[in-house]
């Protein structure tokens, strides 16, 4: 019961994936241009980022459940703020607090998940946390285009209010939650460097900051260069997150039976093979080409993410499964975050030269060049990861 409630909290914050649809519906109704929603992004992630690694730390020392509550709640505040927004400022400022509240979350979740079952049911467990993440990111973008094409964009923040309160119900009755037989402590360097920890995060933040190409410029893609209105666009992109929560399940019984390098390596090398497909995409490239690029990348995120967490969560003690969740979700909003500022340069800077497909392009090259770059780290490392050495 207690994973399943931690997974409906990741599956609430993870429904902020409505935003992407409303991107173009935002940008027009502040009069500003696509490069500059990438601070509706920043503002968000950058916090959650730092929220995350704080809230996990706090949580063990407080209990988890109290700073996962704390953190629904304020969700539902940010959400109200954010659907009230009357100048682009105002909705910047709305983003950092819902920042703060998903940082909550998202540092607290894994942790409740992982002290409530066994250490031999990590990955699985991981993997439907994971999955539901997924799920929200799935659902998001389809409920939005409908949505946002009948209501406009203010609608991705109401629409979610009564799912904040609804989970928040859910949740009243969720114990504090502590690990450590009751030792309670701060996380140290020591404990950062814990083998396989660092590798495991440098490929989560690589990772990240490619597969945000498709999050940042995919939605522009399909409803600008391509026509569709956002209800059709929200299904095509929806196909990639679909990919990464029928992957999560999947890569977590897979990590319990074999490990987690197996399924670590091949949903990287997946994740590149679809990047790399929508490089070379534009607006005559067959639709079915793009939906099958989008969902390869997001199956192959999802392999990736559950061995990853195993590989982090394990490597930290029970009294410090806050801090490990919140490294996790500081490694990988770090390269979101950097992936946001990289890509959406590349894409304002080549598009007055060479137009929006040879700049989607540009874009989509250096994405996929990043999480290539993971590739090469895994294999280099693959001796130390499997036998939990530290990096030469």
């Amino acid at each position: 019961m207690i994973p399943r409630l931690a997974a409906a909290g990741a599956f609430l914050v993870s429904l902020d994936s409505m935003m992407n649809i409303g991107f173009p519906a935002i940008a027009a109704a502040f009069a500003v241009p696509p490069e500059q929603i990438r601070w509706v992004i920043i503002c968000y992630t950058g916090v959650y980022a730092v929220t995350a690694f704080a809230g996990g730390v706090v949580a063990d020392l407080v209990g988890h459940g109290r700073v996962f509550r704390a953190g629904l709640a304020l969700t539902a505040l940010a959400f109200v703020a954010g659907g009230l927004a009357l100048s682009f400022e105002w909705l910047l400022a709305a983003r950092v607090a819902q920042g703060v509240a998903s940082g909550l979350v998202y540092g607290t979740a894994p942790g409740i998940v992982t002290l409530a079952v066994a250490p031999d049911r990590r990955g699985r467990a991981l993997g439907s946390l994971a999955a539901a993440m997924a799920l929200g990111l799935a659902i998001g973008p389809l409920v939005a285009g409908v949505l946002v094409h009948v209501f406009g964009w203010r609608v991705v923040f109401f629409a979610r209010l009564p799912v904040a309160v609804l989970v928040l119900v859910a949740t009243r009755a969720l114990p504090a939650v502590h690990g450590g037989a009751g030792t309670r402590r701060l996380v140290g360097l020591a404990d950062l460097r814990r083998r396989p920890v660092p590798v495991a995060c440098a490929l989560a933040f690589l990772s990240q900051a490619g597969v945000f190409a498709i999050w940042l410029l995919a939605p522009f893609h399909l409803i600008e260069r391509r026509g569709f209105d956002a209800g059709v666009a929200g299904v095509i992109f929806t196909l990639a997150p679909l990919g990464t929560s029928i992957a999560a399940r999947l890569a977590g019984r897979v990590a319990d039976r074999l490990g987690a390098f197996t399924p670590l390596i091949a949903g990287l090398a997946l994740e590149t093979l679809g990047l790399g497909a929508l490089a070379l995409a534009d607006v005559d490239t067959p639709l079915a080409i793009v939906a099958t690029a989008l969902f390869v990348a997001g199956f192959g995120l999802g392999a990736f993410q559950v061995p990853m967490m195993t590989l982090v969560m394990g490597g930290f003690p029970s009294a410090l499964q806050g801090a490990a969740g919140g490294l996790i979700f500081l490694a990988r909003t770090l390269g979101l975050v950097s992936g946001v500022w990289l890509l959406a340069a590349v894409f304002a800077s080549r598009r007055p030269l060479v137009g929006f497909d040879a700049a989607f392009g540009d874009a989509f090259l250096v994405a996929t060049a990043i999480v290539a770059a993971a590739v090469v780290l895994a294999l280099a490392r693959l001796r130390s990861l499997r036998a939990g050495a530290p990096p030469a």
